[in-house]
């Protein structure tokens, strides 16, 4: 077996060793993928898709990926097993319509013994039960021998991507850790001896409706090798945990606890292998624009953060950490992913923030946690312990050991009957990618040549109809009237991508009128989306399509200014902002950006004068296409969420802004006009927005300005210049008033109460007053009971008010006797809140609490007298 390679040798080998066999090496896609129907990149072979599909042209014969990866379906068995993970790399070589099952199964011998020397008596191959012809590559042309070649039911070697479109058989291979057992009723289930390491997929057939299976047009070849499987056989130890991918991490986290992996418990090595796998996932998602929310990926992103933070804890460590684990995950990435050390900035913002929200959350979880033991159940439920773990990431056990102290157990099957609802529901999610063509769109993708988009140029052109749509069916023709979707040749149409949104337009014909709303892509077809004016349309028209020239010179003065505006904010906020999303729209734009705070009006004055500047200084924009390669190293920054092949479109502003882009933008800034910043505010945890206006669209929102202002001078009678000032001595007025009516009010409810000490029970020297004030706000039924205790010396005051409808007003006032006698007025007023659909509480000598519902509150009252007569012993 060749010397021990490091992981970053163990990819670069298998990268180099497929491109010497005339496969292109193609970057890694984001794990946000292309595809709406995944969450996140699950696969090496996704961003493949549309080309085993048929809907996209490949633009190499052979390509070779070390494909970032998230899977969370197996989540729990993470650091339990010795290979599951959330975060993992598959090295993959791919052939689209070039060579086969041979040539796959030779290389994959050949990487495996000769590159990788792994020793050939170790290594066993299995192959679907019905595909001799692989059985036969592996006997005749490799000289495995027959019994070592493993036939396997379709469970285990057919993939299939759904229960219709691509599929085939596979071959993978497995590593024998221990051949002395010898070959005797091999077991590759047995997974203490072997570990896939390999698996070689044959896409050669397409399965229909009726589950019958076509050989495809093209034969294509999918496959994965785990890197970090292949790390864990190369380097010689016992999981994938202790390779120098992860292990690394591991001792980062050990050490901030005072610990050592080697000398510790199963279950503390455990979270020490979920922080180290973990903390690779976080890293790489937040890099790739992911931010932590509670729905979609977001919601991944945030659990995978609390539960490194909790098994930080089940491991000792008290306080703050992640950062630190993170930056260790970032020295082992940064060789083959450099964009996880430039965002750094970003990742470990966004990981101190969800760490301290969620060490406030346990905190939380520790309070519930004691309301249920409180009401003295005899067991902690399951369902209640699971709550505590899916919603306040709780351990069970935490819950335990909490639970024991009180004398109380949890009901663990319970627990486990939860836990595994949750887990179905996810596996449902996660179990396959699905390359079934989804809809009548997808379908046109397949049949319909990709449309020549002239529209960098031209503004009108000559087209032919090449598909159209009605109600999502395909048809041949359409009259006036009709709601159509329609494929062109060729289009001077944008559609809709990077955010900026498709043109609008026209097509014109002999006897037909057909507009255009907007353009959106489905693979490379552009949709146009529009409705028959004027007579009828049929597949096979030629037709004149002309955009409207105004709509596209307002968008893009707005997509150049998202331009400069991003340029603006890393020079005058952060260097290390960068775009979370983006709308660039006719008549306005939105940017969104990765940031903790609120940008200050000082700095959007700033942004607005360097931007109008740079408008104003004329920059004529360059456009070019370029490798990608050459245009990251001329400092181009990649717009958020867009996808970007081997060449890429650059639009430079020289001085200012070099960025990739597909939009279209003005030739001069000069043709921006005006900027103008009108709204700025968060989004979400740590994403900032930007709304602005260029262009045409200044001069209509300062006219709008203009009328209120006009309409606000008149009303006030006053200058322009003059309104601050008019509305501040307005404004200090109108406080100064309501002060007054709110003495007044507490005056009256003082005068109201007074009345009350008649009422007033006794018990010998401690008296008892509940009584209720008609529309009597808050903080005047607090002073009015105050009032009244002092008046009654030692005693008891609970009074109640309706001060708006739908509303109901609490105060308990007690003094040091009654609370000598067990009695305190937070938990006292908070019980009796409840009984009006509310709640509350506060000190034991007084207490406010509200409530929804007053029909409950006169009840609620009696109730409350009674229980003070009760504890104070009053008949």
């Amino acid at each position: 077996m060749v010397a021990s390679l490091s992981g970053a040798q163990i990819r670069q080998t298998f990268l180099d060793f497929y491109a010497a066999k005339g496969h292109k090496i193609l970057p890694s896609a984001s794990l946000v993928p292309e595809d709406p129907t995944v969450l996140l990149t699950i696969a090496g072979m996704l961003p493949f898709k549309p080309i085993f599909l048929g809907q996209r042209e490949a633009e190499v014969p052979r390509a070779t990926t070390s494909q970032k990866c998230i899977r969370t379906n197996d989540i729990e068995n993470v650091g339990k097993t010795a290979r599951h993970h959330t975060y993992f790399e598959m090295l993959g070589n791919f052939s689209f319509g070039d060579y086969f099952k041979e040539q796959a199964i030779a290389w994959a011998w050949e990487l495996s013994t000769e590159v990788y020397k792994l020793p050939p008596d170790r290594i066993v191959p299995s192959v679907f039960e019905e595909d001799d012809e692989a059985f036969a590559i592996w006997r005749d042309k490799i000289g495995i021998p027959e019994h070592r070649i493993q036939r396997m039911g379709a469970d285990d070697n057919f993939w299939a991507s759904g229960p219709t479109g691509p599929c085939g058989p596979c071959s993978e291979l497995y590593y024998d850790f221990h051949p002395e057992k010898g070959d005797d009723n091999l077991d590759l289930e047995d997974d203490t001896r072997f570990i896939e390491y390999y698996n070689l997929v044959f896409m050669e057939y397409n399965r229909d409706s009726d589950g019958k299976l076509a050989p495809l047009k093209n034969k294509n070849i999918d496959t994965g090798l785990g890197l970090e499987r292949m790390a864990q056989i190369l380097q010689k130890v016992p999981n994938n945990y202790e390779t120098d991918l992860i292990f690394p991490i591991i001792e980062t986290a050990a050490k901030i606890a005072g610990i050592r992996y080697k000398k510790s418990k199963a279950k503390t090595k455990t979270s020490l292998k979920v922080v180290g796998d973990h903390v690779r996932s976080v890293v790489q998602m937040i890099a790739d624009g992911i931010t932590a929310s509670n729905v979609g990926r977001g919601y991944v992103l945030r659990r995978l953060i609390r539960r490194v933070v909790r098994h930080g804890q089940l491991i000792g460590i008290d306080g703050a950490f992640i950062t630190q684990v993170a930056e260790t995950a970032i020295v082992s990435l940064e060789v083959a992913y450099p964009e996880v050390r430039e965002r750094e900035k970003i990742i470990k913002t966004e990981l101190e923030r969800e760490e301290a929200q969620f060490l406030k959350t346990l905190n939380r979880g520790e309070k519930l946690l004691g309301e249920i033991m409180a009401k003295k159940p005899k067991q902690i439920s399951g369902k209640d312990a699971f709550d505590l773990y899916d919603t306040y990431g709780f351990p069970l056990e935490l819950t335990q050991e909490i639970a024991a102290e009180q004398g109380l157990t949890v009901d663990e099957d319970g627990f486990a009957k939860a836990m595994k609802e949750q887990q179905d529901r996810g596996r449902s999610a996660h179990k396959t990618i699905d390359l079934t063509v989804q809809s009548t769109l997808e379908q046109l993708a397949a049949t319909v040549h990709p449309t020549d988009f002239l529209g960098y140029t031209d503004f009108s052109t000559k087209a032919k109809v090449a598909a159209l749509l009605v109600k999502g069916e395909t048809v041949d023709k359409a009259s006036a009237g009709s709601e159509v979707q329609i494929a062109l040749d060729q289009t001077p149409f944008y559609a809709e991508s990077g955010g900026q949104i498709g043109d609008r337009g026209y097509l014109n014909g002999k006897d037909v009128v057909v507009r255009i709303e907007d353009v959106q892509k489905e693979s490379d077809i552009f949709i146009h989306y529009g409705r028959i004016e004027r007579g009828t349309l049929k597949v096979g028209n030629k037709l004149t399509a002309q955009i409207d020239l105004a709509c596209r010179r307002q968008v893009q003065a707005h997509h150049t200014a998202t331009h400069l505006l991003q340029a603006a904010l890393k020079n005058i906020v952060d260097e290390s902002i960068g775009q979370a999303g983006s709308l660039v729209a006719f008549d306005r734009l939105r940017f969104d950006f990765n940031y903790n705070q609120a940008v200050t009006p000082e700095q959007i004055q700033e942004i607005e004068t360097q931007i109008n500047t740079w408008i104003a200084e004329a920059h004529t924009t360059e456009t070019e296409v370029m490798p990608i390669a050459e245009a990251k190293a001329k400092g181009a920054v990649a717009m958020f969420g867009e996808k970007y092949g081997a060449e890429v479109r650059v639009m430079d502003v020289p001085g200012v802004s070099m960025e990739l882009c597909g939009g279209t933008h003005v030739k001069n800034t000069s043709e921006i006009g005006l900027f103008k910043i009108v709204a700025e505010a968060g989004v979400a945890s740590g994403v900032r927005r930007i709304e602005a206006i260029a262009g045409p669209a200044v001069l209509e929102y300062l006219n709008v300005r203009d009328a209120v202002v006009r309409d606000l001078s008149d009303r006030f009678k006053a200058k322009p210049e003059e309104l601050p000032e008019r509305i501040t001595t307005l404004q200090t007025d109108l406080k100064t008033t309501q002060k007054q009516l709110d003495a007044l009010k507490a005056q009256l409810a003082l005068v109201k109460s007074e009345q009350l000490l008649e009422q007033a029970e006794s018990a010998g020297a401690v008296k008892v007053l509940v009584s209720q004030l008609e529309r009597v706000d808050p903080e005047s039924l607090k002073t009015a009971a105050e009032r009244l205790l002092q008046k009654l010396g030692e005693g008891a005051v609970v009074l109640g008010s309706v001060p708006a409808e739908g509303k109901v007003s609490l105060v308990a006032a007690f003094s040091p006797k009654v609370i000598e006698q067990g009695l305190q007025a937070g938990k006292f007023v908070g019980a009796i809140a409840k009984q009006c659909g509310g709640g509350g509480g506060g000190r034991p000598n007084l207490a406010q609490a509200g409530g929804r519902d007053p029909s409950k509150l006169e009840a609620a009252l009696n109730d409350a007298q009674q229980q003070l007569r009760d504890a104070l012993q009053i008949s």
